[in-house]
Parts: structure tokens; C-alpha cells; sequence
């Protein structure tokens, strides 16, 4: 029976394993412990921020790190439509309400300006902006060159959505470097993974240190169980945390893998007409290419991204469509949207292939076989 190709599932090695008994071993087998202390300092110095707080999702990271923005009931929080559900359903855990804003054409990220032009709409009409929350899509790094100064000007703050960009960097800078506050993904089908699990990263520890207290359940400092107010649960455990240290000192090989099968994708394709890799004609040396997307012009004689998903994984290849924009969501239907046509056509042209790191080149053989059958109209 032929072996089932995923997306991009977790890579584990000897390396990981060994980290996860010596946790075991320590009788550090509760959240928090040595493992999640050391994996904390790695990730801050790979990201190139003063600090950083193992959590038990991205989700739960972002959560937080609006909460101690500001964001709430009565504030609004402006974000991308074309990103993965959690970084909207985040603003809502807050009370705040988001607001999308429309895609670039050419790598699926948010338009820098376009936000800004939104931020600008928002304030002029009394609302109360308490965030700004760019998404490093598939990998990518907005732009943060517009993005940064831009939202500074406008004194709104930047929480950097950095879920699906961690070893990526921009102008220098690496991904969950830019804002007051960033946030990373440690889920099963990331760069790199901790099973699940998350990361808040930041230069402010006055933030990072009132995240950790609200992590914690809130907990007073007494010699019982004293709280003042809510609390969540959200500390990622000593075992977790080992895995991710061992995953960290891989991360730049299966960045490097990730790059080569984007890399066997191209080249494999160039010469059909219709068919580009999302963001490859641009610089994409800085990008950790998480997923590579495959990109159809609908006036070309090809077939249609759901024949394409359909055929793909009827022979056992995992192949999805890109993130369904939020404000197509019937979750967030009703809710204030700038632009959304490029997010739409995106959507509507786009699937993203297997791009995992343990990927073998026989297995991306059988893909591309696979899907240039599959993208054949009829």
C-alpha cells in the first residue's frame, strides 16, 4: 500500500527523542521545569528579542499579548482576512472587534498601506484602534518596512502574527521581532513543533512578565491559592518544551529542506503555462517556506483548485486550498472589511502542496507526478 504524503507533518529525529527522556528522566514531567526555561532563552536569542514565555498554543500567546495591548470591549483590532482562523477568533476571546484588511497579489501578505489607510478610517471616525496584527503568511514576512513606522505614526500598536514564520526574517530582523510583542506556533504541522504549543516573544519584559502571572491562573504571591482576578491555563509543559529544543537546533536543516522541495516544485512546473509558485519570482532567500503554494491562472486551460485538491488526495497526497479569507467566514460575516478582492482571487487560485522537511525526494517525485496529471482540465 502506497504511503499517505502529508502536507507537512512533524519531523522528529534521534535528537528530539533523546531531549524528551532526559526531561522524563529528571522527574520534570509537570508544566514548567528546566526544558521550558532553556527552551524560553533559545527561542528569545534566535528571534533576537530580550524575552520570551513557553505557552501551550499560538493562540494562547496572541491572546495574551493583546490583552496587555489594551484590547477589549469597545476597542477594534485590525488584522488580515487572508490568515488562519486563530489569529481572528484571538480578537474575539478579547471583546475587541476585528476588522480585516485586503491581501497583496503578489505573496498573499497583507498590504502594508492599505492597513495603514485603515487605521486612518478607524481613527478618523472615533474608533479606538488597539492593535495592528500583520500575519507572516506561509512563511513570509510581511512588509514590515511600510507596516512598523507606519502603525507608529499612528500610535497603534503592532502584534506581530509570526504562527507560520518562525526562522524567517525581514531586512535583518527575524520573524517575531517586529512590535511591541510576537507571537509563534509550535503545532504539529509548523516549521517546528512541539506537538502543541506556543511562544510569546518581546523586548518588554513588563509585558512578558504580566503575560506569565496571567498565564499562570493569575496566581498571588501567598502561601495558598490566592487570586484576584481571572487567570488562565495556559504554560506549556517541561516534556513539550524538550521536544522544542530539539527541533530548535534543526530548524535551519529543515528550513533548508523546506527551500529545496520549493525549489523541485519550480522547477518542475516552469514551463506550464498557467502555474506560478506564490512569492517565489520575488526575493524569497529570507522566507522559512513552511508551504509552498501553487498559484492557477483561471484563463488557462487547467483544472480548477477543488479538481485539484480532489484528484490529489484521492491518491493519498495532502493537498488543501489556501486560508479561506475571515471576512468570507460565516463566523465573521457582517464584519468591517478594506478591499478584499485579492484575498478572494487568491482563495479562489490557490492550493498548497506537501512541503514538510521529511519529505524524500522520492516522495516529492510521486507529487509531482501526481499533480501534473492532476492539473490537466477534464
Amino acid at each position: 500500500m502506497t504511503d499517505h504524503i502529508y502536507m507537512s507533518k512533524a519531523h522528529v529525529t534521534q535528537v528530539e527523542e533523546d531531549l524528551v527522556l532526559e526531561a522524563l528522566r529528571s522527574g520534570w514531567v509537570a508544566p514548567l521545569g528546566p526544558m521550558v526555561d532553556r527552551f524560553e532563552r533559545e527561542i528569545a536569542d534566535r528571534v533576537g528579542v530580550a524575552g520570551a514565555l513557553a505557552l501551550s498554543s499560538g493562540t494562547a500567546a496572541l491572546h495574551l499579548a493583546l490583552l496587555e495591548v489594551g484590547a477589549g470591549p469597545g476597542t477594534t483590532v485590525v488584522l488580515p482576512s487572508m490568515t488562519f482562523a486563530a489569529t481572528a477568533n484571538a480578537v474575539l476571546y478579547t471583546g475587541a472587534t476585528p476588522v480585516f484588511v485586503d491581501s497583496r497579489s503578489d505573496d498573499a501578505n497583507v498590504d502594508g498601506a492599505l492597513l495603514l489607510d485603515a487605521v486612518r478610517v478607524l481613527q478618523a471616525e472615533g474608533h479606538d484602534v488597539a492593535a495592528a496584527i500583520p500575519v507572516d503568511l506561509y512563511g513570509r514576512c510581511a512588509d514590515y518596512s511600510v507596516i512598523e513606522p507606519g502603525l507608529a505614526d499612528l500610535g497603534v500598536t503592532l502584534v506581530e502574527d509570526a504562527a507560520e514564520g518562525l526562522g524567517a526574517s525581514c531586512d535583518g530582523r527575524g520573524a517575531g521581532g517586529f512590535g511591541r510583542a510576537g507571537v509563534l506556533s509550535f503545532n504539529g504541522n509548523k516549521i517546528m513543533t512541539t506537538s502543541g504549543g506556543g511562544m510569546l516573544v518581546s523586548d518588554d519584559r513588563e509585558l512578558l512578565d504580566r503575560a506569565r502571572y496571567l498565564s499562570t491562573q493569575a496566581r498571588q504571591p501567598a502561601p495558598w491559592y490566592e487570586h484576584t482576578e481571572m487567570g488562565f491555563n495556559y504554560r506549556m509543559s517541561n516534556i513539550l518544551a524538550a521536544l522544542g529544543v530539539g527541533q530548535l537546533s534543526r530548524l535551519d536543516s529543515m528550513i533548508q529542506r523546506r527551500r529545496a522541495i520549493r525549489a523541485r516544485y519550480a522547477d518542475a512546473f516552469a514551463g506550464v503555462t498557467g502555474l506560478d509558485i506564490l512569492a517565489h519570482e520575488l526575493d524569497d532567500s529570507h522566507d522559512n517556506c513552511w508551504l509552498t503554494s501553487l498559484m492557477l491562472d483561471p484563463s488557462a486551460d487547467l483544472a480548477t483548485p477543488d479538481q485539484i485538491v480532489e484528484r490529489m488526495n484521492a491518491q493519498g497526497i495532502e493537498v488543501r486550498h489556501l486560508w479561506k479569507p475571515m471576512h468570507l467566514q460565516p463566523l465573521f460575516a457582517g464584519a468591517r472589511m478594506f478591499g478584499g478582492g485579492v484575498a478572494e482571487d487568491l482563495f479562489a487560485r490557490g492550493v498548497n502542496l506537501p512541503s514538510g522537511s521529511e519529505l524524500t525526494d522520492e516522495q516529492i517525485d510521486r507529487v509531482i507526478d501526481a499533480l501534473t496529471t492532476a492539473v490537466r482540465k477534464g
